[in-house]
């Protein structure tokens, strides 16, 4: 009976962390990818409840065009947070989704904020210009501002692509791993914009 429960729970697990790689790009040491899960599927989306939501750790540094930015400066706005890598195809596929759904949301307080990890600037800012990414993008080479931004037991992103939102007091409020369309985006950004 014993070694049925612990068969359970091992498969149980298994398919759990199995789930989190699906539309997730994998690297070599060289920053290569290493190829994706078939399909973009995005791995889940997670609204928290306003009442339940955690501050965002400190997320600042330089941007890849060498500027400064600090995440904290656009507190009183909803800020979306994209993960993402040059070399990550889910994240080449979902750009023009990304770049279009921050210009239509510019006018109602909305900033996107881009980060990209384990890459090299050269070809980080190839990317943006090839999809014309209209916001800044950290640049975080060796991952550390991720894993420091985002405090133990809130949600942070685990895979490239993802993506965070952050509601107006600098809170986390939803999380999702993979490619999004611009339904997954709204879907995420406009129950934000309609709390006020």
């Amino acid at each position: 009976m014993n070694s049925v429960r612990i068969t359970r729970a091992v498969l149980a697990v298994t398919t759990a962390v199995g789930s989190l790689s699906l539309g997730a790009c994998a690297t070599g040491a060289d920053g290569t990818e290493q190829g994706t899960a078939p399909g973009s599927a995005v791995v889940g989306v997670t609204m928290v409840p306003e009442g339940e939501r955690r501050p965002l750790g400190e997320i600042r540094g330089e941007t890849l065009d060498g500027g400064k930015l600090d995440v904290a400066d656009h507190r009183g706005r909803i800020v979306v947070l994209n993960v993402w890598a040059s070399w990550c195809a889910p994240c080449r596929a979902e750009a023009p989704h990304l770049a279009d759904v921050a210009e239509e949301t510019r006018s109602e307080g909305v900033r996107f904020v881009g980060v990209d990890t384990r890459d090299t600037r050269r070809l980080a800012l190839a990317f943006e210009e090839e999809y014309g990414v209209p916001y800044p993008s950290l640049y975080d080479p060796d991952g550390r501002l991720v894993l420091s931004g985002f405090p133990k037991g809130t949600l942070h992103p685990r895979a490239v692509p993802s993506t965070v939102v952050v509601d107006r007091e600098g809170r986390i409020a939803a999380r999702a791993m993979g490619e999004l369309s611009r339904e997954d985006l709204h879907g995420m950004i406009d129950p934000l914009l309609a709390e006020g």
